[in-house]
Parts: C-alpha cells; structure tokens; sequence
C-alpha cells in the first residue's frame, strides 16, 4: 500500500479528552476518531489492526473446536425477561419499543439468543457437546464510557457459547476455551494474567477473566507476591482477621445524640473516632425479603460475593421507606442492635466479628451507640445470621495468610462455566441414554476485539508513538522514502516494495512528497515494527537503513539484499510470539 493513497490523518497535538497514553495515541496515529461519548469510528489503520486481531482469535477458536455463526444484535426484550437479566443489567441495556409495541434490546452479549437456538435445535446427548460463536457489535449504555475503546457504549466481541450433556464435557470444553485464549493473546504478543473472577450478571459456578497489566486499566488484579493465588478484585478472597481480645471491661451500650449526623464522616468527626471503629449497617431487598448486611466502616461492600452469599439472587439496596420499616429510623441510622429478628437474614463480615467494640446506628433517628460488643449487644449466630466474607480487598489484607497485592488491569477476556440457568429458563433441553429429559450444561466465553487493540496501544509504546507487535500491527513493514523527488532514491525504494509484495510481506510505501523529518515522526507515531529507509546518501553507496521500532539504532544493508534481510525479519518477530 502507498501511503499517498491511504487516510491516515496523523496529529501533532496531545487530544485534550483523551485521558490515557493509549487512547491519545490512537487518535494522533490516525487509528480512530470519536463520533460521541463511547462510540469511534475505526480509520484504515485501526481497522486493519482490528482485522488481524479477529483473524487470530477466529484461527484459535476454529481450531478449538467452534464453529461460527451470526446471530442479530437486536434482541426480543421478552428472551431478557424470562432469564431476569433484563432486570440484572438494569439500566446498562439499550431498549425500546418497535412500532408494534414490541420490547426489544441491543444485545451487549449474546447467551438468550444463542440459548434460544440450541432449544430449537438440540433434541439429543448425541447432537453435543457443540460450541457455537460469532464475533459482533455488542451495544452497552455505560454510565462513563472512559479511555477510548477500553469502555465504550459499541464494540466487537467475540462470544462463544458451549453446550454439553454433563459435566465432565463442560469441564472439557472449559478448557479447551481457556487453551485458546492463552494461545490467542500471545500470538497478540500481549504479556497477560490469568485470575479468578466472578460471573456477575452471567451467572455459574466458575470463571476466569483474562487481564493486561496496565496502569491506566480499570480492573484491578488482586495477587501474593510467590504467584500462588491471583483474582480480580471482585472475586479476591481475603482471610478473617484475627479476633481482638481484651481483658478490659466493656462498659454497657451508650445512645449518643448525633443530630442530622448520618454519614460515617460526620459521625467520626462528632464522637471523635474512626471509621474502622465503626460498623456500617446496610439493608438489602431480595426477592421481597430483606437482608441486614454488617461491615466495618472503612470499608465496602462487594455485591458480588453478596449475591451468592443470598444464593445467587438479584440484590439491591432497598428503598428509604423499606429501610425506615425495618430499622425505626431514618436513612443513616440503622445498627445492628435488635436488628436480627426484623430482617429475614443478617450477613456479617469477618471483619466486623473479630473487633470487639464498636460504634454503631441506633436504629432511632439522630442516634448513635457507643461500646456495642459483638456476641454480647448482637448475636453473631443464628439461624438468620452467617458470618462471611462480603467485603472488598484492601491493603493489607491476606490471602492463605500471604499478604495481598494490588495491580491495575485491563480486562480483555473472560470464560465461564454458567451451568443451566439459561438452558432450564429457556428450555435449551435433550434426551440423555436413558431417555430422560435434562437441561444443557453450558459455558460461554467472551473477548474484547476492541480492548486488545486499545490494550496494546496502552502497553507497547514509548514518547514517540506505538510500537506494535508484528501480528497485530497494521503493516509489517514501512518503506521510508526520504527523497521522494530524486527518481534513482524512489526506484531504489519501489523496487523493495515490489519484491516485498511479492514475498507477501505487508508493506506500506512513504512515498509522499514531504521532509525526511516528518515522515521519521510519523513512522515512530503509527510504529510499524521494521522499517526500511531510503535516501539518497545510503543509495549513492549502494545501502538502505534497517532498523526495528524497538531499536534506537539502524543497520546498513545492501540495497539488493534488503528485501531477503527484511523477510528473515519478519519471520524472527512473528516465531517470537509463538514461544
């Protein structure tokens, strides 16, 4: 290709909305431009990345063992409705009515549909195990789409949905997912980890998310130093602290007065104490019934380990008139005193059992109690009550007694095992040996076609632009033809291009009519990954310049040589990424 006959409209200026290195570079390396908050068109060289990254992970897939098919992105709301999800991801789903009145979505992912076509088609165990994907727009309202494709309101994903007769053959088809994705990102030349994760809205009994070190990422990646135990901080499992004693005497309960003082804040300021003296009483509503959850009060709630602690029930924050029926208070008051036989289930964090005194709500407006002791002023057992692990993280926390740490991430892939709760709502169901009637077991697995480009960008890179693994790279190679105007320099470098089109190498050609200095500038920003320069002093001696974007130095090659040189170039950086 000629780089006078492509758009790439690279910019000198730092974009004043883009917030991460990664995503100013995508827009000043001409791979992308916004169209409105969370939606960006792809320019050629973005997209040409983008279509070597599909072209990676539909190799891998296909040789897992899937087979590809296209399902519609606008979805009948009535699917989302019988597997509750429509309520689950909440605001999160684009929809709306056809002209008819028909509810529809925009599917940010793709289980109901595809479980609606295995329940039409799937009578039999011999018909399975069958994995099924597709690689598509997705559609997400995000509340703040933020740095570019990494969380974006439209992107391309690809997601793969198994289905298995029992299962030791989800177990199979599990990791057969799992191998490809490993193989898939390092073929990307992405440095990743692999962490457990929780299945939020999807749902099942297991998954594993797929993450990018990267300091500008969203997820966080909760780990030991020894690699023994890595999860996402969803997930991250931390151990009880240990119980505080104390010989001294508690002295009895104390109501404070704390007048329109509601906020953990404003209460430690008033009673002169600190957040991690104090426990946070929370109401939850589940299914109608309400649910008392206790955690210290620096520290916060983690609604995924809440869910399967309800088992696995959508759960919300209950509303100010609930709170107020069950507590006797307003909002900002409610403790744990008393408070077990008004809610159907109490949940307490580890952290909350081990201390022993505590400041808490009153359960009565512009109320406080001090010297609250656990096991004495609440119980800590009950057929109602279960002491567990419902909280963040935090520094400082432990894991099989080795202390946690914490790294931000990327999120570029997930696998799940979600079992039948899409194939028993949807009626995805077949005949075992037996002749008996059994649900599909299931397993899906995504990919963030989008977030591996932007992941990228973000990680490999320097101050002067991209520098771009060789498979994913938009070109292999880029000709740099400083003297566009000499004709013996423009031969010498069209003939180069030639014999590298003819080697099937992917070539760009700068052939533009511009200043050495500014086509240098522009090779560094885009970051092909070998770069072949010609002009006029290195021709007079018969030699062209080869150099790697990873490399501040250049080599001299002869000029008839250089295309063999660059071919064995390109073929040691991609046997790199299969290593």
């Amino acid at each position: 290709m000629r780089y006078s006959q492509m758009f790439i409209p690279t910019v000198k200026e730092v974009p004043s909305d883009a917030e991460t290195v990664g995503h100013r570079l995508m827009i000043r390396a001409a791979l992308i431009r916004k169209v409105a908050s969370g939606t960006y068109t792809y320019l050629p060289l973005g997209w040409r990345s983008l279509l070597k990254i599909i072209a990676i992970v539909r190799e891998e897939i296909n040789r897992a063992g899937a087979q590809e098919i296209l399902v519609p992105s606008l979805q009948p709301l009535e699917l989302w409705d019988k597997t509750g999800r429509s309520i689950d991801y909440g605001p999160t789903i684009f929809r709306f009515e056809d002209r008819h009145g028909r509810g529809n979505v925009l599917s940010p992912t793709a289980e109901e549909v595809f479980t609606y076509l295995a329940a039409g088609e799937i009578k039999s165990y011999k018909q399975m195990p069958i994995n099924l994907y597709q690689i598509s727009p997705k559609f997400r309202d995000e509340f703040r789409p933020r740095f570019g494709p990494v969380r974006s309101r439209e992107f391309i994903m690809k997601d793969a949905y198994s289905f298995d007769a029992d299962s030791e053959g989800l177990d199979k088809s599990y990791k057969a997912m799992y191998d490809a994705y490993c193989r898939i990102f390092k073929r990307c030349g992405l440095d990743y980890v692999i962490v457990e994760a929780e299945s939020g809205e999807m749902g099942g009994s297991g998954s594993h998310q797929f993450t990018i070190p990267c300091e500008s990422g969203e997820d966080t990646i909760v780990y030991t130093e020894d690699g023994s135990y890595a999860a996402n901080l969803e997930r991250a499992a931390v151990d009880p602290l240990p119980k505080e004693n104390t010989n001294a005497e508690i002295p009895p309960m104390e109501d404070v007065h704390t007048p329109n003082i509601g906020t953990i804040e404003a209460v430690c300021n008033f009673l002169k104490t600190k957040p991690q003296q104090m426990v946070k009483t929370l109401i939850y509503s589940t299914e109608g019934k309400t649910v008392a959850v206790l955690i210290r009060g620096d520290h916060d709630v983690n609604e995924e380990k809440l869910r399967p602690a309800v088992g696995g029930k959508h759960i919300e924050l209950a509303d100010e008139a609930t709170i107020e029926e069950v507590t006797g208070a307003k909002v900002g008051f409610a403790g744990p005193v008393g408070l077990a036989d008004k809610v159907e289930t109490v949940l307490i964090d580890h952290a909350v059992a081990a201390m022993p005194v505590w400041v808490t709500g009153a359960n009565k407006t512009d109320y406080h109690t001090k010297n609250v002791l656990p096991g004495r002023d609440f119980p800590l057992e009950g057929e109602n009550i279960t002491v567990t692990d419902i909280r963040y993280a935090v520094e400082g926390d432990r894991h099989n007694g080795k202390e946690l740490l914490f790294k931000k991430g990327i999120e570029v892939g997930q696998v799940f095992k979600l079992g039948t709760k899409y194939s028993e709502k949807l009626g995805a169901k077949f005949l075992d040996e037996e002749g008996v009637e059994r649900p599909c077991i299931m397993g899906c697995y995504g990919i963030g076609i989008n977030r591996i480009l932007a992941s990228a960008t973000e990680t490999c890179n320097d101050k002067n632009g991209i520098i771009w693994p060789i498979s994913i790279a938009p070109f292999e190679v880029l000709i740099t033809c400083v003297n566009q105007d000499d004709e013996e320099v423009a031969e010498a470098a069209e003939d180069i291009y030639r014999q590298l089109l003819a080697k099937d190498v992917d070539v760009l050609l700068d052939d533009r009519l511009l200043r050495g200095g500014v086509k240098f500038k522009d090779a560094d920003l885009i970051g092909i990954p070998v770069r072949v320069t010609v002009g006029r002093k290195s021709v007079a001696e018969g030699n062209v310049e080869l150099k790697l974007r990873t490399e501040s130095e250049s080599q001299n090659v002869p000029a008839e040589k250089a295309a063999d040189k660059v071919l064995e170039l390109v073929k040691s950086l991609k046997e790199q990424l299969k290593t």
